[in-house]
């Protein structure tokens, strides 16, 4: 029993300064740790969606935010219009374009 209560003196006899440092320690790594897992993919997947859409020319095939299968017809700078079916055009913000089809869905 003695020991036990040794031992809880000593892990208390720690300095302060050495406590913290570790304290610190932890938090930039948990910050490192956030910004490889979580902040960095999403900044790159951004910029490739930002490239996709700014690359976006008449007559490319194109997946809406809704689900909707369409072809470019015009681009403007902040908006599409889209055809999705023969004479039946949307006007869609650019920003609501998520994916180009895989190549077997291409028809």
């Amino acid at each position: 029993m003695i020991t036990l209560l040794q031992a809880a003196a000593a892990g208390a006899a720690q300095p302060q300064g050495m406590a913290n440092w570790s304290f610190w320690v932890m938090i930039a790594a948990m910050i490192l740790i956030m910004y490889f897992f979580m902040w960095r993919p999403e900044s790159k997947r951004r910029k490739e969606m930002e490239k996709f859409r700014n690359g976006l020319k008449s007559g490319d095939k194109v997946i809406t935010a809704g689900g909707i299968y369409a072809v470019v017809k015009k681009v403007e700078e902040t908006t599409l219009l889209i055809e999705v079916d023969s004479n039946v055009t949307l006007r869609v913000d650019k920003n609501m374009v998520v994916a180009a089809p895989a190549p077997a869905e291409k028809k």
